[in-house]
């Protein structure tokens, strides 16, 4: 390596780090979603049902975490620690298609999604603050989609993002344990 070679090396920016691409990029992506979450909730009125408040979980995870992750990266942290980042990111997005996924198949009837969103009303109450309860209470069935594009539910396109967001972090941790 030449000396001229090795002061470029020296002075690589950090931004060409995978773990810095890879959490950045999975960030700004989970950050973009949410948003579109909340802004399909408070401007378009489309309310979650229990299921979908569930995938936001790991969203509210992963913004944090894979910014820490970037900031570390951007730092100079040691690899473990990049690693150990970019595996929870992983973890987390697969984790929440596999709920995309199974929140689509109850909204396509493939099987039955759980009973405090798609099962029968069992419980209601006394028969006096039964109107009432009516007229305040608006059920948000997991079964019945609210909003489809192109065949897909808001479900099933969680569950595309997620994949997406797995895939780069996936990437960034095989590059960055590579290197």
């Amino acid at each position: 390596m030449t000396t001229q070679s090795a002061a470029v090396a020296a002075f690589k920016p950090a931004a060409t780090s995978p773990a810095l691409a890879a959490s950045l990029g999975v960030t700004l992506i989970a950050a973009a979603t949410i948003a579109g979450a909340w802004f399909f909730q408070l401007v378009l009125e489309i309310l979650p049902c229990p299921l979908c408040l569930e995938q936001r979980y790991a969203y509210y995870l992963v913004i944090p975490v894979g910014a820490l992750t970037a900031l570390a990266a951007r730092s100079g942290a040691p690899r473990p620690l990049l690693l150990a980042g970019l595996a929870i990111l992983v973890l987390a997005t697969l984790a929440n298609a596999g709920l995309g996924t199974y929140h689509s198949g109850v909204e396509w009837g493939f099987w039955k999604g759980p009973t405090d969103c798609s099962g029968p009303v069992i419980n209601l109450g006394n028969a006096a603050d039964l109107l009432s309860k009516l007229d305040t209470v608006k059920v948000v069935r997991c079964d019945e989609v609210q909003w489809r594009f192109l065949g897909l539910s808001l479900a099933g396109y969680n569950v595309l993002i997620s994949l997406l967001m797995a895939a780069i972090a996936a990437w960034g941790f095989v590059r960055t344990a590579k290197r």
